[in-house]
């Protein structure tokens, strides 16, 4: 009876261990400059990197940059939000475009206090002129709007 007990209690172990490390958690992913390690360019990241989606850690802000032709993607690039229109105001935040023309983060990103966003290449830098309701860059480039890009 007692070996029956045991054994029982070791196979519950092994399912619960098995579950719990399945599940993802936020792990911390930020994109650096060189880094080609991210994928899917042009698609929405928050797609699979939230609570719940298969992608490692939960995305605040992801998107692509393409070249100005907006057919390749583009990795010598900085993404900016700023308290202010056209890189005014007081800069929030800095995302380096890795290899592959991505950028993102999981910390934390505050929009309630309204962002703005530009992107800047070697040549050139391009400003959005709204504020951004979200670090979903890829829900609106390259869908409703025109990709992001630069040169």
């Amino acid at each position: 009876m007692k070996r029956k007990l045991i054994s029982g209690l070791s196979i519950v172990c092994i399912v619960l261990i098995a579950i719990s490390s399945c599940k993802k958690g936020n792990t911390t992913e930020v994109s650096t400059a060189g880094s080609d390690k991210s994928h899917n360019m042009g698609r929405n990241c928050m797609d699979c990197h939230k609570s719940g989606g298969s992608g490692d850690g939960w995305f605040n802000v992801g998107g692509t940059v393409y070249d100005s032709m907006g057919v390749n993607t583009f990795s010598n690039a900085t993404v900016r939000f700023f308290t202010g229109p056209k890189g005014t105001g007081v800069l929030k935040y800095s995302f380096p475009v890795d290899a592959k023309g991505n950028f993102y983060t999981t910390n934390s990103v505050d929009f309630t206090t309204g962002l703005y966003a530009s992107v800047q290449g070697p040549t050139s830098i391009h400003y959005m002129l709204t504020t951004l309701p979200s670090g979903q860059c890829n829900s609106c480039h390259g869908v409703s709007q025109g990709h992001i890009w630069t040169n």
